[in-house]
């Protein structure tokens, strides 16, 4: 099962975290930060970076598009040599891992 972001991030996770903020779901023109779909972020020495993510559901294709986006992003922040993601379906996303912006944006009230 898939762990949930316990540690804080480091300074540059952080940085990593913001440059995926650039990602825009195609779908529904929203970031996937604020979808709720990235579960962690981990940057190792070498600057390695594992983004742990999901998508809205199974059927959903990460496709190029995705894929390539993602590891723009991540490797254009300073530091970050490498991008790999870990596309895990547990847990489960639902509406609740989406931020208020994303609601608002899409019109869902609650």
């Amino acid at each position: 099962m898939a762990q949930e972001q316990e540690k804080p991030f480091s300074p540059i996770e952080n940085k990593v975290m913001d440059a995926l903020e650039e990602v825009i779901d195609p779908e529904l023109g929203i970031d996937l930060v604020n979808l709720g779909l990235i579960y962690d972020v981990t940057v190792d020495d070498q600057g390695q970076c594992t983004v742990t993510m999901t998508l809205t559901t199974m059927g959903c294709p990460l496709g190029d598009f995705l894929n390539e986006a993602i590891t723009k992003a991540v490797t254009s922040v300073d530091g970050i040599e490498k991008c790999d993601i870990n596309l895990v379906w547990e847990p489960v996303w639902d509406i609740s891992r989406m931020s208020r912006f994303a609601k608002v944006a899409l019109g869902i009230h609650g």
